[in-house]
């Protein structure tokens, strides 16, 4: 266990040549900005034993080289390094997504109103209302679990996930909202698509958000969509 300036945290083995920072167990944009922070003090220090690191919601997993490092010195480490760490000051970067919500591209969007008492304008507004932070990417490359809903929204994944689900899908799931960056199978409800790629490997930085992004939504009609794709 260790404590820094944003509060208590703790390093615990996550297999043989990984170790675990935990910050906390909730869906919580403080504790998220802790493990940017976190990542962050790492990062300017790049030991030579660090392989990658990997953040969750509330926690940061370190990869060592374990032909260079022990884990306890890597813990040992990691302890005294994050002891000093601030979380993340850095003023957040905003991007604006264009989404088309339109059942032709959105097979959820009319259960999904419906199943919450509302109308599809209104379940728009709801969604396109407010501002959302990248937690973390994950489950596929770029894919952004972002949050949080306004609650009139929250409702649970599809009983039968989709064998295929088109990349730029916007959905959402319980508090979250996410984009398919790929075509792949999914089971969130799909509400709108956006023309934009989250994902693309040729381009220097491969990925159109990061955790700690702010996004907002911005409703487009069938022919901005079509022009824009």
């Amino acid at each position: 266990m260790g404590a820094e300036a944003g509060g208590p945290f703790e390093v615990v083995a996550a297999g043989e040549q990984a170790l675990l920072v935990r910050f906390g167990a909730t869906v919580d944009p403080a504790l998220a900005a802790r493990v940017r922070g976190a990542a962050a003090t790492i990062e300017a220090s790049r030991p030579t034993w660090l392989v990658d690191l990997v953040p969750s919601y509330a926690s940061l997993l370190v990869v060592f080289d374990p032909l260079r490092i022990d884990p306890g010195s890597a813990r040992a480490w990691l302890v005294d390094a994050l002891a000093q760490a601030p979380p993340t000051g850095d003023a957040a970067r905003r991007v604006e997504l264009p989404v088309l919500y339109d059942p032709e591209v959105a097979p959820d969007l009319l259960d999904t109103a419906e199943r919450l008492a509302l109308s599809v304008p209104e379940l728009v507004a709801a969604h396109s209302g407010r501002d959302y932070l990248v937690f973390l990417l994950g489950f596929k490359p770029g894919f952004p679990y972002m949050g949080v809903l306004d609650n009139r929204l929250v409702l649970p994944r599809l009983a039968t996930p989709r064998t295929r689900v088109p990349a730029g899908s916007v959905a959402i799931a319980g508090r979250q909202t996410g984009i398919y960056p790929v075509a792949s199978p999914g089971g969130w409800r799909i509400i709108g698509r956006t023309p934009l790629r989250l994902f693309d490997p040729r381009s220097a930085t491969a990925f159109l958000l990061a955790p700690g992004d702010l996004v907002r939504f911005a409703p487009i009609d069938r022919s901005r969509f079509d022009e824009m794709e």
